[in-house]
């Protein structure tokens, strides 16, 4: 979906600080504010802008620690075990993915203890393989914006 300079100097702004003003995001990108409200509209009418957001700091709220589980389920339980993920709050991210595994999930704990019993919950419905994670190089992001317009 190809965006113009201002629909990705709008969306980049809006990363930044997704609680900008009109006012202040027309001023950064050189409209009105009726005009930035507009393309705001339009971009989310074309799935662009899914929605705004908070960033939540897990370790604040108590998760000190964070996994990675890769996850198979047994034969005949894939759909078991995709319910179960999704009833397991502590699971915060997970992916469908080909290859062995069929899921790669994030999940956050408070200690290294909760681990064991989270995981418990589908062992007998799964195997999963877990690694902790030490640091994040790259906190989530979005793709590159103008990659319809480098192609070109």
């Amino acid at each position: 979906m190809k965006m113009d300079e201002t629909d990705i100097k709008i969306v980049e702004a809006l990363i930044d600080d997704a609680r900008m003003s009109l006012k202040d995001l027309a001023t950064h990108v050189g409209l009105s504010s009726p005009g930035v409200s507009e393309r705001i509209r339009r971009l989310q009418e074309r799935g662009v802008i899914r929605g705004f957001t908070v960033d939540i700091d897990p370790k604040v709220l108590g998760y000190s620690l964070q996994a990675i589980v890769r996850i198979r389920p047994l034969p005949g339980k894939l759909h078991i075990v995709q319910q179960l993920i999704q009833e397991i709050p502590e699971f915060c991210e997970c992916d469908k993915v080909t290859g062995e595994d069929c899921f790669v999930a994030r999940l956050a704990i408070p200690s290294i203890d909760q681990l064991d019993g989270i995981l418990d919950r589908i062992s007998d419905k799964a195997e999963t393989s877990t690694s902790i994670v030490k640091s994040q190089p790259i906190r989530r992001r979005p793709p590159p914006l103008a990659v319809a317009e480098k192609a070109s």
